[in-house]
């Protein structure tokens, strides 16, 4: 298609040199719930979506502008606040490049956060308040990063989702998660740092490089000068990789994601072998932010 710009062409014509946060990164893997995704974290607030796909996504994926002309009859326009890219989302680092070249580009201090298709992020009161009340809330607690708790989403039943997702039926794991000590490079324990794991990354392990087990992500974060995010979704600078400052509990969120189901049902190394996802601690979905805070699956420290 002609005029479908790629990101590194976006940004040195400086498409996002006076950008004001915060900005969502959205990488396009599938064809799965994709103007979902989109539609979500614009209702959330962000104020531009980057959408980065290896094509050009059809007008009927975009959100229609809040408020479409309606005088001359000319049909709903997609909303100017979603930006679609080129770029190669099936590379295996392929966040880790898009993510750094966003942060070069935009001005220092943008809040900043990225994700998968068929992901969706919650907060604590996300349901009634932005995305853009909470990371000033955050940022007046002298914070610059926030870790996030990627849970598990999948269908009920595989045979009439093979890909694993169904936002009607959605599912998840109400229990099952823990945490362990991060070593450092000295054997001992990075501070305020833990390694989370639980889900399907946790009940089919085997199926899963030892690297990939983690659940934890930090998605929402403060661009700053030199700062890199490195391929196992943590940053060089390790202030940012911590879940609270040292005096008291922080807020922290989640991102319910599709993404390991539908690897685990497609994948010819683990689909064999699946029935379907589901056990006694599967429990429906209700898409509300509320359900995470009580299984403590997001934590709203001293946001009230």
């Amino acid at each position: 298609m002609s005029g479908f710009r790629d990101l590194k062409t976006f940004i040195a014509n400086n498409g996002l040199k006076k950008a004001k946060g915060p900005i969502a990164v959205i990488l396009i893997e599938d064809d799965a719930a994709i103007a979902t995704t989109l539609s979500h974290h614009l209702k959330l607030g962000f104020r531009q979506i980057i959408a980065l796909s290896s094509n050009p996504l059809p007008e009927a994926m975009l959100p229609l502008a809040a408020h479409p002309a309606a005088s001359d009859g000319a049909a709903p326009r997609p909303d100017s606040r979603v930006v679609n890219l080129q770029f190669n989302t099936r590379h295996h680092q392929a966040h880790v490049d898009a993510v750094n070249m966003v942060i070069d580009a935009v001005p220092e201090g943008t809040w900043l956060y990225y994700c998968y298709n068929s992901e969706f992020l919650f907060f604590p009161f996300s349901e009634s308040r932005s995305v853009g009340e909470m990371l000033a809330f955050h940022a007046e607690e002298r914070r610059r990063a926030m870790l996030t708790y990627v849970v598990d989403l999948y269908a009920p039943d595989l045979a009439r989702f093979p890909d694993a997702v169904s936002l009607s039926e959605a599912r998840f794991d109400q229990t099952g998660y823990y945490a362990l000590g991060r070593r450092n490079r000295e054997g001992g324990f990075h501070e305020r740092q833990l390694d989370f794991f639980g889900g399907l990354r946790w009940r089919f392990e085997e199926h899963l490089p030892a690297d990939r087990r983690r659940i934890d992500r930090i998605a929402l974060f403060r661009s700053t000068k030199g700062l890199k995010l490195q391929a196992d979704h943590r940053f060089d600078i390790e202030e940012y990789n911590t879940y609270s400052c040292p005096w008291h509990h922080n807020l922290t969120a989640t991102i319910t994601s599709f993404r390991v189901a539908k690897a685990l049902a497609q994948n010819p190394g683990s689909r064999a072998e699946i029935r379907d996802f589901n056990w006694r601690n599967s429990v429906p979905f209700r898409w509300n932010a509320q359900q995470l805070m009580d299984l403590g699956l997001m934590e709203p420290g001293q946001w009230f």
